[in-house]
């Protein structure tokens, strides 16, 4: 369900996800979205439409965005909110959620922001990214609390399931549904390293500073998203300045 949040960093607005087994009564919630009562209602509304209830709370990482609303559903529906970092720390690597027989894995996909995580639905051989790959455009690493590194290991690892065949569908937290998933990870792999050329070559040619490197390197980008632009040239600057740097 889409939340009426639209802006160049949202695109259309934030994707509510309501998941379930069919015919069953439970469900799980991911990103409730903004603050933004009409939403959470309609939300609330269609879960109650198919006769169900929400049983989990699920956040892709903690941006208002995605995240504002948690602690108000959480009211509406009684159900647990469930994260990695900024206070829900009890979500791990590795878990297999459960909910109305619903099998729901856990990813952890750090690099977008330190607490990204994905949710894998084995049984749709889908993932929901949050953040991490949107379905249209790409996405920034938001420095300082977004490393670089982090996020092309999480590439690394997404590739790895998409490569083998294991996830063939991207449930982004913005944009449309992909069916293609192999291919539009292959495609930020591509994209963040040739970024990363073009940091050096900014840099090579004398650029000093994240203002000058944006104005450079995101110069076909439309100026309402310079300011995560440069979220992103510092988090590489950060990758090219450290020991991990490749």
């Amino acid at each position: 369900m889409l939340a009426p949040n639209p802006g160049p960093m949202t695109l259309d607005g934030t994707n509510t996800w309501v998941v379930a087994e069919p015919g069953a009564s439970g469900v799980a919630v991911i990103d409730p979205g903004p603050l933004d009562e009409a939403h959470l209602q309609a939300v609330l509304a269609d879960v109650a439409g198919h006769d169900q209830h929400v049983e989990q709370v699920l956040l892709t990482h903690g941006h208002p965005d995605h995240a504002e609303g948690a602690g108000r559903f959480a009211e509406l529906t009684g159900a647990p909110v469930r994260a990695i970092g900024r206070g829900g720390d009890d979500l791990a690597e590795g878990e297999r959620l459960q909910v109305g027989g619903l099998e729901i894995a856990v990813l952890a996909t750090p690099g977008h922001t330190g607490d990204s995580v994905s949710f894998v639905l084995p049984a749709e051989n889908a993932v929901l990214t949050g953040d991490t790959i949107l379905g249209r455009g790409t996405t920034v690493v938001a420095h300082p609390d977004g490393v670089l590194a982090d996020y092309l290991d999480s590439l690394a690892r997404l590739k790895a399931r998409t490569g083998s065949g294991e996830l063939t569908q991207i449930l982004p937290g913005h944009g449309p549904t992909v069916s293609e998933a192999d291919e539009l990870v292959s495609f930020y792999l591509v994209h963040r390293a040739e970024r990363l050329d073009q940091v050096r070559e900014a840099l090579a040619a004398g650029a000093e500073g994240a203002d000058e490197v944006v104005k450079r390197v995101y110069a076909d980008v439309p100026r309402a998203v310079w300011p995560a632009a440069r979220l992103s040239v510092l988090a590489q600057l950060a990758y090219l300045e450290g020991p991990g740097a490749r």
